[in-house]
């Protein structure tokens, strides 16, 4: 080995992964190494994040990593889905389990929040599509949960980043999905926050994809081992789809990005925000992407409704993988197609009747759930996916006065061959397979590009990493 290894941990809502970047006859090499199952758990009439098995789980999967490369870690950075956060007591230690973005508290907060500042003022002000999840109408919600509002927070995988190198920053790209950051001056909307009653001084202060945070704390590194004693933590892009976007090696002109996982997010790189009523009702965001511009993209509910009738199956005994259940799809017809953002198919258990209810509102018999049929439930599930991808893919090229050539997709979805055909033949689009675990190639690709630069990582280094990490990459 030539040089020092370097880490991406990628927290996602069903599992966190630590993978491990080596160098072979100067050839980077990256290899998935510890993998923690992860989900949010009902605490009493709350829904929250299990954070100290999340990181008991990363301890595991960096002393595998400490294991697997004597030649020590250059770099760790995390990436992560966004608006969830975690508060801070005095001590820096959490205050309390950080809340899952499907809790229902926030309902009350929104409708608060909308009284105060109608949506398309706040989405002309932020850019960010105002969803119930967000981190503004979150943090709005505390009060009434019994958390201190005053107390100071940090999002998921900067939190993490915190617990690495004790330095607690919010980094640009992920930030902007809180609702909060002035799409101008591209910092915390101080006046928004007044507005609002929230407190600006408890915000984290904001860094751009690429900052070097500085080494490991020594309370984590030394019983981590000597392997960590020269290691920098990296902010990468710490929102998971804008790492992700970095990770593609090609140039997006002309060509419309799909992140399938939990949530599918179809959309585009742009040089100016699009907040018009049109974009706003489309239910289209602005978000920041890692080197410059914005990430303008939809949110569609995705592989969490197979996910939960996955889980719904199994507490019956009825046990499927995903690659026999797309399998037994694809010789199944789908039952009808049905809105998969409804805001019933956004809760967790009982998937399979909330999609029965959804079938029946629009006019097509339910499936009855029973041994036999839950290939019919993913036909039908895919079958509406991709319905869905269409008709966000139509609604972007109307919003952008042009058309797209073709669609990247990259996610854990990409293994899902039945979605990425049913997505070409609504679309008419082709369908570029990218990257499963883009997210970790992206957050390789801007450590690489922070440690050459030594300074904010451009869109060319970045991409010139990521095309170089794409064919050497042994991610599953």
């Amino acid at each position: 080995m030539e040089q020092a290894a370097r880490i991406a941990i990628d927290l996602g809502a069903e599992s966190c992964r630590v993978s491990l970047l080596r160098w072979r006859s100067g050839e980077p090499c990256v290899e998935l190494i510890h993998r923690i199952p992860n989900g949010p758990v009902h605490r009493g009439a709350t829904l929250r994040w299990p954070l100290d098995a999340i990181l008991a789980g990363l301890e595991d999967g960096l002393r595998k990593a400490a294991q697997t490369a004597p030649e020590g870690i250059a770099s760790i950075g995390v990436d992560s889905w966004s608006v969830d956060y975690v508060r801070l007591a005095a001590d820096g230690s959490p205050l309390c389990e950080p809340f899952c973005y499907r809790d229902e508290r926030t309902v009350a907060s929104k409708e608060a929040a909308d009284a105060l500042i109608p949506p398309l003022e706040l989405y002309r002000r932020t850019g960010a599509l105002p969803l119930r999840i967000n981190t503004i109408y979150q943090l709005l919600a505390d009060p009434c949960a019994g958390v201190d509002p005053h107390a100071p927070w940090a999002m998921f995988p900067e939190y993490v980043l915190y617990w690495l190198s004790g330095r607690r920053i919010a980094e640009y790209t992920n930030a902007t999905h809180t609702g909060l950051v002035n799409l101008t001056t591209r910092a915390w909307d101080a006046d928004l926050f007044r507005l609002l009653g929230l407190d600006v001084e408890a915000a984290p202060s904001l860094a751009s994809a690429g900052t070097v945070l500085g080494p490991m704390r020594d309370s984590l590194q030394r019983p981590l081992g000597n392997a960590f004693r020269e290691t920098q933590i990296i902010a990468p892009a710490c929102h998971d789809t804008a790492s992700a976007i970095a990770g593609i090696p090609e140039s997006l002109d002309a060509t419309a990005y799909l992140s399938s996982g939990t949530w599918s997010l179809v959309g585009t790189l742009v040089t100016a925000p699009v907040t018009t009523p049109q974009a706003l009702g489309a239910r289209y965001t602005n978000l920041g992407a890692a080197t410059g511009g914005l990430c303008f993209h939809t949110l569609v509910n995705g592989m969490w409704l197979i996910k939960q009738c996955l889980e719904a199956w199994t507490a019956q005994g009825r046990r499927w993988t995903i690659e026999d259940l797309v399998q037994r799809a694809a010789a199944c017809e789908a039952r009808g197609v049905i809105d998969v953002d409804a805001e019933p198919l956004m809760l967790d258990s009982g998937m399979p009747a909330r999609i029965n209810a959804e079938l029946a509102r629009v006019g097509y018999e339910p499936i009855r759930d029973e041994s036999g049929n839950e290939p019919v439930f993913a036909r039908t599930i895919f079958e509406s996916l991709a319905a869905r991808h269409a008709s966000a893919l139509a609604s972007l090229e109307r919003m952008l006065g042009r058309k797209l050539e073709r669609i990247h997709m990259l996610g854990g979805a990409n293994r899902n061959k039945l979605l990425v055909e049913l997505t070409a033949q609504r679309t008419g689009l082709p369908v570029e397979v990218g990257q499963t675990e883009s997210s970790t190639i992206g957050s390789f690709a801007v450590q690489l590009a922070a440690a050459e630069t030594e300074g904010p990582v451009t869109a060319g280094n970045v991409r010139q990493w990521a095309a170089r990490l794409c064919r050497r990459e042994k991610l599953p």
